[in-house]
């Protein structure tokens, strides 16, 4: 059975930074394009970067991460990973990693299989 599971989350202070965790099991990603998701407290889940299969085409969607947040994959562990630096207290949410087949998504609902997701609350 397939599973997405996201660690590394945590209670940091602003300016820090963190590493997150999507690993998964049961399947293979090489096929697969993998995207970091985040929802904060009351908002909606939005979309924050995408790699695809190759690793060669990331794809940022929001404009409030660039330059911070950064997407790269390891398939030989199975796990994409997402780096974030300089935090902010507005970054506070849930984490999630999904998967869809080859190619990144702007489009949540394209994509098929979902982590738990992780915590992470920036805080002073």
């Amino acid at each position: 059975q397939w599973q997405l599971a996201e660690s590394g989350g945590g209670l940091v202070q602003p300016g820090e930074s963190l590493r997150l965790s999507c690993v998964a099991s049961g399947f293979s990603l090489d096929s697969y394009a993998v995207a970091w998701f985040h929802q904060g407290p009351g908002k909606e889940r939005e979309e924050l970067l995408c790699i695809d299969s190759t690793g060669g085409a990331l794809a940022t969607f929001v404009d409030s991460v660039k330059g911070r947040f950064t997407i790269s994959r390891d398939n030989a562990k199975n796990t994409v990973y997402l780096r974030m630096k300089s935090l902010k207290p507005e970054d506070t949410g849930i984490y999630s990693c999904a998967t869809r087949s080859v190619l990144c998504s702007i489009d949540p609902t394209d994509f098929d299989r979902w982590g738990q997701g992780t915590q992470v609350t920036i805080s002073s």
